[in-house]
């Protein structure tokens, strides 16, 4: 419950005090939504879209039925782009995500990233976690490139069955341990033959995205694409 006020409050706050920019702080122009023109124009982007076996494609080669996958930006933790996913995460900015959300979209369009695409499907967090935070920030950039695309959000069929502990500070073999078997997927026969882009904020080693797409494995005829905000900087 405290942590649910929190969230409503910082909310509050940035209903009325969020006119900065996410990433440098400065006032945002009229116009300016998030982040302003010149952070935007720096954003640091991999523009892998535009790229067939790019680096995050080649990272599930072999492990799910790929169609394609993409990463919007670079991340890397001495970068100020790294405060748009530490106030999405942790500072209750989920209009933060929505917002990428459609401006990742907006881009992707154009070079026909979501052609053939049937459900959008934000990778889940546990429960537990969601309440503590308030939401799901993968959710939340679904929602933006939901708004752009017009393809249907599905935020209900996969579930997160295991609490895990954060990633972040785990070797490539504990993050892949840790995730093993958490997720589940109810009513397997609504995917049969559809095409799912798998969404969530920042690519590691790809191991949560893979958890969570080995729980279509049986479901006949399934296509997977993947689509995170930002990639670890290879």
């Amino acid at each position: 419950m405290e942590n649910t006020l929190k969230t409503w409050f910082l909310s509050f706050l940035h209903l009325f005090f969020s006119r900065q920019c996410a990433v440098c702080g400065t006032p945002l122009q009229e116009g300016e939504e998030a982040i302003c023109l010149k952070c935007n124009m720096n954003l640091p982007r991999t523009d892998y879209h535009l790229r067939t076996d790019n680096p995050v494609e080649r990272m599930f080669w072999g492990k799910l039925p790929l169609e394609r996958a993409t990463s919007y930006f670079f991340y890397h933790k001495g970068s100020d782009f790294r405060r748009i996913l530490h106030q999405l995460k942790y500072g209750g900015r989920k209009d933060l995500g929505e917002t990428m959300g459609r401006f990742m979209a907006a881009e992707l369009t154009v070079s026909g990233f979501f052609h053939s695409v049937d459900v959008i499907v934000p990778i889940p967090l546990h429960p537990r976690k969601q309440r503590m935070r308030g939401y799901n920030q993968s959710e939340c950039i679904a929602k933006g490139v939901a708004a752009v695309t017009g393809i249907p959000l599905d935020a209900a069929s996969v579930m997160r069955r295991k609490h895990t502990e954060t990633q972040t500070s785990k070797s490539v073999y504990e993050r892949w341990e840790n995730v093993d078997g958490i997720f589940h997927l109810r009513h397997p026969e609504r995917f049969v033959g559809k095409h799912i882009l798998l969404v969530d904020d920042v690519l590691t080693t790809g191991a949560t995205t893979t958890a969570c797409a080995d729980v279509f494995r049986d479901v006949e005829g399934v296509r997977i694409s993947v689509l995170t905000l930002a990639v670890a900087n290879f």
